[in-house]
Order: structure tokens, then C-alpha cells, then sequence
């Protein structure tokens, strides 16, 4: 069989292992293990479903192997506590049952870890040297003796790791841990450790030397690096290629990223902004003066692109994490030339974002991350019903799909002539272009899956009584609200929604009216075509609605881009622009050759309420219930479609 991806699909030795592809997944942790740091059978659902999907190995994220020093954040591996090893065991067997290789990620977070601050308790952060951070924490000088113990911990977890079943063991040495910290430039020490390339790099070549005495000749040691540190007193990538030359006897895979987690986020986890395989510069500049194999990780998922980064030899592994969290069969799709089925990450941090605030592994666009476990239970209909769906929004499309796939017989009604619902308005902007690409995924699977999609078909009382449906599913969605201000109608107005047919009438100076979520990405779009724009928002902060990962990043671009007047409601549009009033009620008035009206979404209610007698059962779905995320109305989606 002739394969339409054969440099992804070929094998590649690692080591003493082979890897049946080139397609890793990247360390990504799954938050919910115990308190006391072992994993459970969540957490083996979580990494098992990546290594069904096709992955060359699985990383698992996140073993900390010096908890008193270095646990950084939340719920983390205890790799010193003995108990570790069944959950550890069990991993691996669930991970190399499907054919993927398991690795573990030994991670230690240096002068960021976050230590036991209990009152009466001694508490000291320990970084390369003294220093005080931005927050205040204070830091000490990691003493040599600390140092030791750390060194042979890395050994200690290495072979425990080896002796639970895993098949390769990642260092973590970049996004600012502590192995980077020392390699920083920032580190000031004046001891062996400190000064020249050599000294900073010394505590890693020991870490790597203490794994391999631990596991010996053949067993694969891959370590993760940032190529560069992307702040102000950080090293470049001639120092990176430099350091990279010096490890690169003591290790089997170099994986390439680039950043400090720490000072530059949006660097070490890329959004929607940041251009695709943003750090194959660095593997292919660093390939060049190494002999070992190279991986590149960062804002990967298109295959295209991949096939080219191993054909032309820029690295010789792509990793790939949010991706496989959409969709963690696209290695599969990729081996057998299926890509069009391939779910693209849309990078849009929501993952993250729970993370940070609920503590909890999520995806936006896929309702089973995180509840891989859960999912094996979803039983097949016991009776098949007749399902009708009203509205081909995300959540309409995701309700048709999870019914049909258990088996009932669905029929989905669109009122347009397309499907996709408020997704189609993101389909002129690029960096939203994966967005607009779930809708014909959704489509296809809808397909797949036997639903059958009728446009141009709107849903009454009337409609519904004809077709005698055991379910109504109501997923109308919302329309753009139009403010009852003077002068609204103006030609110089133009709704958010029809942006993308309506772009060629968007003059050179806009004013955009709503600084929400959608207001700002609009307002980021149009200053990247060269527009002069200026956010107008009632409330005294805008894009409070986006994920507080997705915010940090867009707030930065905003600064960057557009001007921003808040704490203003707009009052009149006239031949001028925009007229708004404080909360003073003084007038202010900004020039416009365009408003841009972004104020938000209202639910069509009207049209819910005329279909809630109209079906046996009726459920409500998505943005008709309350103007929500994607995850909202895809999540409410899935498990509607599990309780028909």
C-alpha cells in the first residue's frame, strides 16, 4: 500500500526501541490523580485513549522526582513515594497494549515550585541562585548538598519508572524547570555550576549521567529543551546548539521547544495567533550540528505540513499534545490517508484555562477529553427512537451524531442553507480558520454516522407534528443583538456576524461597539489588515468572557494593535462616527468611516417556546438556552445525544 504520508509513517529507531511512527504525543497532564500523587484508572483512561489513536509513544506528564523542592503545581507524579509503582505499572501496560511506546516525563520545577507552606513548617525555594521574583517569592541558592539529592533522585525515578514497564524516560529541561534555570544565563552562580556554558550545563550532564547508570546502555533518555528562552537576559539559540552538542552522547531524542513558562506563556504553549510549527526553525537549525535524532513540538496538527518537516529533514519526530487532545486519532487517520476526518485544534486555550481555574482536563471541540473513563460505559440504545434536530449549530450537529451513533434514527433540520451556526461567521478570519474547519468535520461525521441533514428547512409546530419525531432537540441558537440607538441603521454600520460578507464596506477608520470576546478578536483581525481601530466597551474591561489563558495573550495583541475606550455606552451614530456618554453623561464623540456592532448574542426564546409542546420529549441545546462557549453547546450536545 503506497501511503500518503510515508515520512510520518515511516518507523524511526530510538534508542533500543523502534517507534512505529513518527507521531508523538507530548506530555500532558491529566490533573485529577490522587493528592498524594499516584495515578488512578482516569488518569490510564486519559493517556490510553492517545495510544489507541495511533501515537508512536505517550508521554506521560508530569513525575516529579524531588516533591520537597520541585512539585511546581497542582496535583503532580510522586515518584519518591513507593505506592507510585502499581498506578505506574498499570500505565504503561495500558499504553503498550496498543502498540505505542510509554514514556514518563521527570520534571523538576526549581525556583517556581510550589512548596509546602503550612504554618511552623520550613518552607525555602531553591533556585540556581538567590534571587527575589517578580511575586516576591524568595529564593535561595540551591546547595550543593540539594543539588546531590536532586541529581540522584532523577536516577531514583528513572528506575523506578524503568521497573513499572516504561519504555522511555523524558528529562525536563526547558520551559524554564530547573534544569534550564541553571543553563540560563540568569544564573549567577560562581561555582562550578555557574559562569561559563560548561558550568550551567554541568547539573544536566550529571541528571543524564545518573538515568543512564540507572538504566542502562540501550533504554531510550529523551530530553525536552527550549531552543530559546525568549526573555530579556535568556539565551539564544547559538547557546542552544552549543548545549545541545554537549548532551547529545548522553541522550537518544532531543525533543525542540522554545520559552519560560513562567515569563513568556503564550511562547512555551502557542495560541491561535502564533503561526503553525513556530518552532521548526529552531529543530532544523539545531539538526544540523547534532547527530541524534530531533523532535519539534508547537502549534502542529496539519499533515501536510508535518510530512513536509521529516521529508525535508527540519526534525525527524513531530509531537504534538493539544492536537491529540481534539482528536487523538489523527495518527491513526494519518497512517491510513483518511486526514480529511482529522478535528484541528483550534488553539484556543481552553484546556489550559480549566486547568488553571477548576483544576479539570477539558477540550473545547471534544466532549470526551477528560472523561476517557467514563466514556467505555456509554451504552447503544436499548430502543431506537426517531430524533428530530432542530438547528445545525455545534450543538445540534454534536446531539445528531452521539444519537445516531448509538443508534437512533435522526433527521437534522438547518433553517440556512449551511450548517454551523454562529461557526460560520469565523471563516474569513485566519487565525480562527481551524474554527470554521470544525463545521464540515462535524458534517462528515454526521455522515458517518447516518444523520440525515436537510437545508433550507425550518422547524414548526407544524413540521414537527408531520414528522412525528419520539425527540425533539431544539438547538436554534441566538442572533446578534442591534442596540435601539439613533442612527443604527446607518450604511456606515455593520454587524460582527456579517463581517465576512460585508468586509469590502469596512472603511480604513473602525469603531468597534462591544468589547466582548467577539468585539476584540474582530477588532484584533481588522488591525491586522492595517485598519485603525478603536474598541468602544460600556463595561469598565473588555473580553472579560474569554478563558483567562486566551484573554492573557488576546489583552497583550489588543495593546499591540488597537486603542481601547472603556466605561462608554454608545448613545448615536451619525455622518461623524460614533457619539457615546459616560457614566456622567458626558458626550464623546470618535471619528468613524465604520461601527462595528459587537454587543452580543440574544436566544431565540420566541422560537424555542412555540416548539416546547410540540414532541413527546423535547431538549433544548446550545446558545438558544443561554449565549455560551463552543465547549458549552458541543458538551451539552454529546450528552444529550447519550440520554435519548
Amino acid at each position: 500500500m503506497k501511503r500518503k504520508f510515508p515520512h510520518l509513517s515511516s518507523p524511526i529507531q530510538v534508542g533500543g526501541i523502534t517507534l512505529r511512527n513518527r507521531m508523538t504525543c507530548a506530555p500532558m497532564a491529566f490533573p485529577e490523580i490522587t493528592p498524594e500523587g499516584y495515578l488512578n484508572k482516569e488518569a490510564e483512561a486519559f493517556y490510553e485513549l492517545r495510544a489507541q489513536g495511533g501515537a508512536a509513544s505517550v508521554t506521560v506528564s508530569e513525575a516529579i522526582v524531588h516533591m520537597a523542592t520541585g512539585k511546581s503545581h497542582g496535583r503532580q507524579i510522586n515518584l519518591q513515594d513507593k505506592e507510585v509503582l502499581p498506578g505506574l505499572a498499570n500505565m504503561a501496560r495500558a499504553l503498550k497494549r496498543h502498540g505505542a511506546a510509554a514514556s514518563i516525563e521527570l520534571s523538576h520545577g526549581g525556583k517556581y515550585s510550589a512548596v509546602d507552606t503550612t504554618p511552623n513548617k520550613e518552607s525555602v525555594r531553591y533556585g540556581p541562585c538567590a534571587e527575589v521574583l517578580k511575586n516576591g517569592a524568595v529564593i535561595q541558592e540551591m546547595p550543593k548538598k540539594i543539588i546531590r539529592e536532586i541529581v540522584e533522585s532523577f536516577g531514583e525515578g528513572a528506575a523506578l519508572c524503568k521497573k513499572a514497564g516504561f519504555d522511555m524516560i523524558m528529562v525536563h529541561g526547558g520551559h524554564g524547570w530547573l534544569l534550564q534555570q541553571f543553563l540560563s544565563p540568569t544564573n549567577k552562580r560562581t561555582d562550578e555550576y555557574g559562569g561559563s556554558l560548561e558550568n550551567r550545563a554541568r547539573f544536566t550532564c550529571e541528571v543524564l549521567d545518573c538515568i543512564r547508570a540507572a538504566v542502562g546502555p540501550e533504554f531510550p533518555i529523551e530530553y525536552r529543551m527550549s531552543a530559546v528562552e525568549c526573555t530579556d537576559e535568556g539565551y539564544g539559540l547559538d547557546e542552544a546548539i552549543e548545549f545541545a552538542k554537549l548532551i547529545e552522547d548522553k541522550i537518544d531524542l532531543l525533543h525542540v521547544s522554545a520559552g519560560v513558562h513562567q515569563i513568556c506563556w503564550d511562547v512555551t504553549h502557542p495560541s491561535m495567533f502564533a503561526e503553525p510549527g513556530c518552532n521548526v526553525k529552531y529543530s532544523a537549525e539545531i539538526k544540523k550540528h547534532v547527530k541524534v535524532p530531533v523532535a519539534v513540538v508547537g502549534a502542529l496538527n496539519d499533515p501536510q505540513m508535518m510530512e513536509e518537516i521529516i521529508a525535508s529533514g527540519k526534525a525527524d519526530i513531530v509531537v504534538m499534545g493539544r492536537a491529540l487532545l481534539v482528536d487523538p486519532y489523527l495518527p491513526q487517520k494519518v497512517m491510513v490517508g483518511k486526514d480529511e476526518e482529522i478535528v484541528y485544534c483550534v488553539r484556543c486555550l481552553s484546556c489550559y484555562a480549566e486547568r488553571h481555574q477548576t483544576g479539570t482536563r477539558i477540550c473545547a471541540l471534544n466532549p470526551v477529553t477528560g472523561r476517557e473513563l467514563e466514556n467505555r460505559f456509554a451504552l447503544p440504545a436499548s430502543t431506537p427512537k426517531k430524533v428530530l434536530v432542530a438547528g445545525g449549530g455545534p450543538g445540534g450537529m454534536q446531539t445528531a451524531i452521539t444519537a445516531a451513533q448509538r443508534g437512533h434514527h435522526v433527521i437534522l433540520c438547518e433553517k440556512t442553507g449551511s450548517l454551523g451556526g454562529a461557526l460560520r461567521y469565523e471563516r474569513h478570519i485566519p487565525f480562527k480558520k481551524n474554527l470554521f474547519a470544525f463545521i464540515a468535520s462535524k458534517e462528515l461525521q454526521m455522515k458517518q454516522a447516518g444523520v440525515e441533514v436537510r437545508l433550507n428547512t425550518e422547524v414548526t409546530a407544524e413540521y414537527v407534528d408531520k414528522e412525528a419525531p419520539d425527540v425533539l432537540v431544539v438547538a436554534v441558537g441566538a442572533e446578534p443583538i442591534i442596540p435601539p440607538i439613533e442612527g443604527i441603521n446607518s450604511p456606515k454600520v455593520v454587524v460582527a456576524n456579517d463581517m465576512g460578507e460585508d468586509e469590502e464596506k469596512i472603511g480604513q477608520k473602525v469603531i468597534v461597539l462591544g468589547g466582548g470576546l467577539v468585539g476584540c478578536e474582530a477588532a484584533v483581525y481588522l488591525a491586522q489588515l492595517g485598519k485603525d481601530v478603536t474598541i468602544v466597551e460600556m463595561l469598565k474591561d473588555v473580553a472579560i468572557d474569554a478563558n483567562v489563558r486566551h484573554r492573557s495573550v488576546l489583552m497583550n495583541l489588543l495593546k499591540q494593535l488597537v486603542s481601547i475606550e472603556t466605561g462608554l455606552k454608545g448613545i448615536r451614530v451619525n455622518d461623524e462616527g460614533l457619539v457615546c456618554v459616560d457614566e456622567n453623561g458626558a458626550e464623546k464623540t470618535f471619528a468613524a468611516d465604520t461601527i462595528l456592532c459587537a454587543v452580543g448574542q440574544r436566544s431565540l426564546r420566541g422560537v424555542v417556546n412555540g416548539l416546547l409542546d410540540a414532541a413527546p420529549e423535547v431538549v433544548q441545546v446550545g446558545d438558544c438556552v443561554k449565549p455560551q462557549r463552543v465547549f458549552d453547546a458541543v458538551f451539552r450536545g454529546y450528552h444529550a445525544g447519550l440520554d435519548i
